[in-house]
């Protein structure tokens, strides 16, 4: 055989999903005479774990089918039958025999997947019996991506949640650390942004630093044993909290990356997103409080289509969701250094205050808190007007240098 290849119809086309239509054909070429007694294409999907775990580190595996199909071609459309009920091809000519076929409905299939114990696999293969010799094979994957809209209302109800921890130096208190966080929705496609509300507390002797990070578990199951991945996939970071202070974040965002979508519907393997919100505290392990994340294929559509399920989710949010919008409430700050465009860096060596140590989760460069020796004159902030509230009076503006 000179050719003998599987092609499909939309070669550019990136996925599939349930209820398309596959189709195809499998091309035939030989250098010189030759009988073949049959070609048949089938297609399968399986999602496959496999891994070791024990004391014996045994290994286990299972497989799930989730696609089946076979066709048997017709080659005496286009060759003819010798004696022995063979088909001749002849050399220098190519044939080409179609072949298709509809994914089956929703619900039946999963998303394609490939991890590091495990994959969700899908494939077209012919196969090519010849007379008195092995059978020829050849095969092309293909993707399948099931839409999961973030439109849904369990997915565009609020996420929130509150933790506290207490602190120990040598088995003897420190204070404690809190955090209570809230986003308006579960779900989100990739380029979106999260919108974080937290409150962040500190009544210990250290001094804290709030991040958050968007993490993925990745579960695969074997034989009734399981193994969990977990990845963090992008964070932010908040300012130094020092002892006795709290820190607001009021719609700090954090961007969604280039994502698979979470896998669901799966037997063996899932694949969950969180937002993981935690306070660095050292010497000691971090506070943190994590709300499930949705990572879908249907963007979200509007602040319309979710008003009704934000408003029935109010009485079960309770205090907590009360006293994260209250925080809109707060006046905003006057103008800060930040206004005054001029070069206030000093040339001159930097002290660490503190080093930020964080297990090597964060890609910072530079890791603690520096002071610096005011080397230069710092002119005073910019101005800013108040206004006198008094009802007697008419009000008065007031220059402030």
């Amino acid at each position: 055989m000179k050719v003998f290849q599987l092609r499909f119809s939309d070669p550019g086309r990136s996925f599939y999903s349930s209820g398309d239509k596959l189709s195809g054909s499998v091309q035939l070429e030989a250098t010189q005479p030759c009988r073949v007694s049959g070609l048949r294409v089938t297609a399968a999907g399986c999602a496959r774990v496999e891994h070791r775990g024990g004391k014996n580190r045994r290994s286990r595996s299972q497989e799930v089918e989730y696609l089946k199909y076979e066709e048997e071609l017709r080659l005496e459309e286009q060759l003819s039958k010798d004696s022995d009920g063979c088909f001749l091809l002849q050399p220098g000519k190519t044939y080409s025999f179609q072949f298709g076929f509809e994914l089956p409905a929703p619900g039946r299939l999963v998303s394609s997947y490939k991890g590091k114990f495990g994959y969700v696999r899908y494939y077209a293969r012919a196969e090519l019996d010849r007379p008195s010799q092995h059978a020829l094979q050849c095969e092309r994957e293909f993707e399948v991506e099931e839409p999961l809209d973030v439109n849904r209302p369990d997915l565009l109800a609020p996420a929130a949640a509150s933790k506290q921890k207490k602190v120990t130096c040598m088995f003897i208190p420190d204070g404690q650390v809190s955090i209570s966080a809230q986003i308006d929705r579960k779900g989100f496609c990739e380029g979106e942004d999260i919108s974080i509300n937290a409150k962040f507390e500190n009544t210990c002797s250290r001094i804290v630093v709030p991040k958050a990070a968007i993490v993925a578990k990745h579960t695969y199951l074997a034989n009734g044993r399981s193994k969990v991945l977990r990845q963090k996939l992008s964070a932010v970071r908040g300012n130094h909290i020092i002892s006795g202070m709290c820190d607001m974040w009021q719609g700090k965002t954090i961007r969604v990356p280039k994502l698979k979508p979470s896998l669901l519907d799966c037997d063996i393997i899932q694949v969950d997103y969180a937002l993981m919100i935690y306070l660095h505290i050292p010497g000691s392990e971090k506070l943190v409080l994590e709300l499930p994340l949705v990572i879908g294929t249907v963007p979200f559509s509007g602040v319309g289509s979710r008003t009704s399920s934000m408003s029935s989710q109010v009485g079960s949010l309770g205090s907590q969701a009360g006293s994260l919008s209250s925080w809109s409430s707060f006046p905003s700050a006057p103008p800060s250094y930040s206004n005054i465009h001029r070069d206030l860096r000093v040339d001159g060596p930097r002290t660490p205050l503190l080093h930020d140590y964080d297990g090597g989760e964060d890609d910072d460069e530079e890791g603690g808190l520096f002071m610096r020796a005011p080397e230069l004159y710092y002119p005073p902030p910019p101005a800013y007007s108040e206004v006198d509230q008094d009802p007697v009076n008419p009000p008065q503006v007031v220059q402030v240098f």
